[in-house]
């Protein structure tokens, strides 16, 4: 019996592009021909399309190859972002996705999934998604991206390294062919962030990958509602629970938190006490806390358009290399916020009366990303810390106590009532064949629920009808609110299980822009002493 087939198909591979090829050199305009030939039929494909970094010269390419050649693709995507992803679908070249976020794309997704043109493996969580890729999801072509290679293939990803090593590995030690657009070849690289041994070919694109600034959000349009929430969780979740290291998702609701530490939190004189050591993309808008001496510690996903300077400059804040560029590592923070912190902050877009959440809603399927990983309980977690040991589960006395899953969320959207009695996700998993339901975060995980009307602390809860009391505690006005009489509201809160803003001494007319540390992006440029580069796309 023969133990080395992959091998040999990947060296057929190799032979079969070999007049393409000057050492690991592709020449940019023989991208498509050697698309052709090293992509069979049926093949499992890594396409990266990671939060902000995206193959995009290279999933270009892949829409002009012969589809009577190259087609029944397996595609894996963390992050479908570009239009070329979902055309590879129309055009019949892929049949079959696994991925994690949609998020641009998640409207026409949803319409392709639909008519049936697209169909959906699984709809993962980032760490589900990569370690699928060194069990039953083993790619057989990697398509990546990075800043600079040199000529015997070391990578240089700079500040958005990402997830890029952890697919390239995947794919180069189980014999698959590793291919990877770059802005530049060198000489010499600042820094080998993956090895040439594991890259097989190299490409210059014929213009620099996109950035997205996925996580920039413009100050000038944080409302007074984000404003009264972020006071709520500050008082009546991170001071009451001690939370120094945390998570906070994409949403105006986590940029108001963290322009309002250099003010509120100093009233409170919680500085040094709270948020301290983050999990997160390099948001804009913690400069000010950082720049206070609120923060400790930061570790990036990615990076974020802009914040480059600004990061090199702070190597005691970021994790950054000899060369002085961010260090992200979107796998490896990922972990973090599984086990390493305390807290989890996230927006969702629709909610259940018992707590479950998903951003697959009609019309739209969005995806996950990471809140699944860093939105649950982490049972295998052993460490102490004041947070985590703050919330007791008397039935588990040996336990110790849980992460703090946080879920914050508008009672009322542009698209209606946020909390629904069934979820639409459930129904439309049943529709598209899903053998799981896409639920983002379970209900059970979730320890507080934020509204604009005031914080449900679903820990204390000892029944599902009790969860749905708090819920509709703090979601008046809607049809949910019926489980929850007035009598019952306050008798709720004088146990503690609910807390209105009244409740926490906080004053509803302090909730206005006033309080921000920053109003503008601009402010945040000159806070940042000029480090911070405002992206272009906030300044048209």
């Amino acid at each position: 019996m023969a133990w080395d087939e992959n091998r040999k198909k990947k060296l057929e591979r190799l032979n079969s592009i070999s007049k393409y090829l000057n050492g690991k050199i592709v020449n940019t305009e023989d991208i498509v021909d050697v698309l052709n030939l090293a992509i069979h039929k049926g093949d499992k494909l890594i396409l990266e399309g990671c939060n902000q970094k995206q193959a995009s010269f290279l999933a270009e390419a892949m829409t002009k190859v012969d589809n009577n050649k190259v087609n029944d693709i397996h595609l894996i995507i963390p992050s479908i972002s570009r239009d070329e992803h979902l055309d590879l679908f129309e055009k019949k070249i892929a049949q079959l996705i696994d991925f994690a976020f949609a998020g641009v794309q998640s409207e026409r997704l949803s319409k392709l999934v639909e008519s049936g043109v697209v169909r959906v493996g699984a709809i993962h969580t980032y760490f589900e998604l990569y370690a699928r890729l060194f069990v039953d999801l083993i790619p057989n072509v990697c398509l990546v991206a990075a800043d600079m290679a040199d000529k015997d293939g070391n990578l240089y990803t700079g500040a958005n390294t990402e997830e890029t090593p952890t697919l390239v590995e995947a794919t180069a030690f189980k014999d698959g062919l590793v291919i990877c657009q770059v802005n530049k070849i060198v000489d010499k690289v600042p820094r080998i962030d993956i090895p040439g041994d594991w890259v097989d070919v190299i490409v210059q694109a014929d213009s620099p990958f996109p950035m997205e600034p996925l996580f920039t959000r413009d100050p000038k349009k944080i409302q007074d509602v984000h404003i009264l929430e972020a006071m709520m969780v500050i008082k009546g979740i991170y001071a009451k629970h001690h939370v120094t290291s945390l998570n906070h998702g994409i949403g105006y609701n986590g940029c108001a938190i963290e322009l309002i530490l250099p003010t509120y939190g100093e009233q409170l004189n919680l500085k040094g006490k709270i948020c301290t050591n983050w999990v997160l993309n390099p948001h804009p808008t913690l400069i000010p806390a950082i720049e206070n001496g609120w923060v400790k510690s930061l570790c990036a996903f990615g990076g974020e358009t802009g914040m480059a300077q600004y990061a090199k400059a702070r190597p005691d804040i970021f994790f950054t290399g000899r060369d002085g560029s961010l260090r992200s590592n979107r796998p490896l923070c990922q972990l973090a916020g599984l086990y390493g912190m305390d807290l989890f902050l996230g927006a969702t877009l629709q909610m259940d009366y018992f707590g479950n959440s998903s951003t697959v809603t009609s019309g739209r399927i969005s995806g996950f990303g990471g809140a699944p990983n860093m939105g649950h309980d982490s049972s295998g977690r052993r460490h102490y810390s004041e947070a985590w040991h703050s919330i007791r589960d008397l039935k588990r006395p040996l336990r110790g106590g849980r992460k703090l899953v946080v879920q914050i969320l508008k009672t009322n959207s542009k698209f209606g009532p946020a909390f629904k009695e069934e979820l639409e996700a459930i129904k439309i998993g049943e529709k598209v064949g899903m053998q799981v339901a896409p639920i983002m975060i379970y209900g059970e995980d979730v320890t507080h629920v934020v509204t604009e009307q005031g914080i449900a602390y679903l820990y204390m809860v000892n029944t599902n009808e009790e969860r749905r009391e708090l819920l509709a505690g703090v979601a008046r006005g809607i049809p949910l609110e019926k489980y929850c009489s007035n009598k019952r509201l306050d008798e709720l809160r004088n146990e503690g299980k609910i807390a209105l803003p009244n409740d926490l001494g906080i004053d509803v007319a302090m909730a206005n822009r006033d309080l921000l540390s920053a109003k503008s992006l601009e402010e945040i440029r000159d806070i940042s002493g000029g480090l911070y580069e405002i992206p272009e796309k906030f300044l048209k």
